[in-house]
């Protein structure tokens, strides 16, 4: 079966997207990672308003990629912040990469906003596509698509 004649209905690409590509999703989740907990917090950083947040952390966290904990301060009521969950950090490479591609493509003349550096040793980190045996895929034409096992045809009308 050719790639034209294959259902895509249940592709990952696609299913991803119905979480994470909403508008402000990623976002509420770069937030997150960085360390922003709060919504207040995170409304005021990303200058969205409170429905559109609210809704995005609702679909978050039905997601599963977000998890509620309450907190109060004194003399509050109690109130809920939010983590990443481990389903949510498995998105922390795809957002060094869009940064990466964001960066080298749409970035300022001034350089990039944030770097980010390994812990141990200091140095820039970089994203590098390799093959589940450690080989290095170097483009797209190193890559050959192959049917999957949910892979069926486009339904015939």
């Amino acid at each position: 079966m050719e790639w034209g004649e294959q259902d895509v209905s249940n592709c990952g690409i696609g299913r991803a997207l119905e979480v994470v590509g909403r508008p402000w999703a990623l976002l509420v989740v770069r937030e997150i990672a960085r360390g922003l907990e709060r919504f207040d917090e995170i409304q005021r950083h990303l200058a969205v308003s409170a429905a559109v947040l609210s809704r995005r952390l609702d679909e978050l966290v039905e997601s599963r990629l977000l998890e509620r904990f309450p907190y109060q301060e004194a003399g509050r009521r109690t109130r809920f912040g939010y983590r990443l969950t481990p389903r949510g950090r498995e998105l922390y490479p795809i957002l060094l990469s869009l940064k990466e591609w964001g960066d080298r493509h749409r970035g300022d003349s001034a350089g990039p906003a944030t770097r980010h550096r390994h812990a141990d040793c200091g140095a820039d980190v970089r994203l590098a596509l390799v093959c589940e045996r450690g080989h290095p895929v170097t483009g797209l034409a190193e890559v050959e698509l192959v049917q999957g096992p949910g892979a069926r045809p486009v339904p015939r009308p």
